[in-house]
């Protein structure tokens, strides 16, 4: 399976957009930004919902060029949007049908999905009656099963309170993690990007600030996202074993071993760890004993201002990033400076996901 490119230059009203992404399969791509960004209209553009100047390649297939432009139903997507539009006078099952005859009757399994997306209760019931999350996963299975080749999730989960949110957001990692598909998901929620995507792709005033893999964007200086108030890290690792008398599992990151509450899964489970700045305090020599299980050497690579009192200093740990956030009299008090050697002590640890 092959990835997505797309290149589009237009306008839409007031609103201009002048954008190109890519989107390697097996890989969720997500689209970031705020409000009148541009995310839903890139996303309308590629699915051939809306057409602007511009081109449109899935692997070998091209959808749109100078010369082409295929209409939405010959482009081999699934669409999943913020309401689940679901047919309503359809159960469960025969909404989920409608998507594999739309494959002609192939596409993944029937009872795969369903497995896969817990909705073996759910089948006979129409659609008034099921929750918000419900909806959505039924949404999902529906989109699987014509056989796509390409996943565009349009903020799935923004209509959702947090108990809906935390109800599907384990079947949609779970999905995420099987398909082989490219995924482009988009979302104004950094929360959903720290534990669903892979890559990050920045839109501002409908065009590409900037893109990358998701880790390195959320630490890097030319972005936003390390001096606000909730940054934090995003760390691969695999799990070691799990000490069922403490209640702890240990984490592999690079060199270092990361404890993290609960049991994590078996060992060599790849994982993903959240590890907010503001957990993160640093010292210039090796902690006496302490109740904080987690401390690493680390270099220091750059300290920034973060508000009047504050900063934020990013951290190697190995090959991987941290940050901190101290105030600025702890970085003069305890003379940091990008280069130099430091502790990091860790306070809390985030398990957010099972890795790719």
């Amino acid at each position: 399976m092959n990835g997505l490119d797309a290149r589009f230059e237009g306008k839409r009203g007031a609103f201009r957009l002048s954008a190109a992404i890519s989107a390697p399969a097996g890989v969720v791509t997500a689209l970031f930004g705020p409000s009148g960004a541009g995310k839903t209209s890139l996303l309308r553009a590629i699915a051939g919902l809306d057409r602007l100047a511009g081109s449109c390649r899935l692997g070998a297939s091209v959808w749109q060029d100078e010369k082409t432009f295929l209409p939405p139903h010959r482009r081999r997507l699934g669409y999943v949007f913020q309401e689940a539009s679901l047919f309503t006078h359809l159960t469960v099952r025969r909404n989920l049908a409608y998507g594999q005859r739309r494959a002609g009757g192939g596409g993944a399994g029937f009872d795969e999905a369903v497995e896969l997306l817990g909705l073996g209760p759910l089948l006979e019931r129409a659609p008034v009656h099921l929750s918000g999350g419900e909806r959505q996963r039924v949404a999902l299975g529906r989109a699987l099963l014509s056989q796509p080749e390409l996943l565009l999730l349009d903020e799935p989960l923004s209509g959702l309170d947090r108990d809906a949110k935390d109800e599907i957001l384990p079947y949609l990692e779970g999905l995420l993690r099987r398909v082989k598909l490219p995924v482009l998901l988009v979302t104004h929620d950094i929360g959903e990007v720290e534990r669903l995507a892979d890559r990050l792709v920045l839109l501002r005033d409908g065009a590409v600030a900037g893109s990358g893999p998701l880790a390195e964007m959320l630490v890097g200086e030319a972005f936003d996202f390390r001096g606000a108030r909730d940054a934090a890290a995003v760390l691969a690792g695999t799990v070691e074993g799990f000490d069922a008398a403490d209640g702890l599992s240990s984490i592999a990151v690079g060199a270092a071993r990361v404890l993290v509450v609960g049991q994590a899964g078996a060992p060599g489970t790849p994982v993903r760890l959240r590890i907010a700045a503001r957990d993160v305090s640093l010292a210039v020599e090796r902690p006496s004993p302490t109740s904080i299980l987690n401390v690493f050497p680390v270099r220091v690579l750059a300290i920034e201002p973060a508000g009047d009192a504050e900063a934020v200093a990013m951290l190697a740990l190995g090959e991987q990033r941290l940050l901190a956030r101290l105030t600025r009299r702890s970085v003069v008090h305890l003379g940091l400076k990008p280069g130099g050697a430091a502790f990091a002590q860790v306070k809390s640890v985030s398990l957010l996901a099972g890795g790719r």
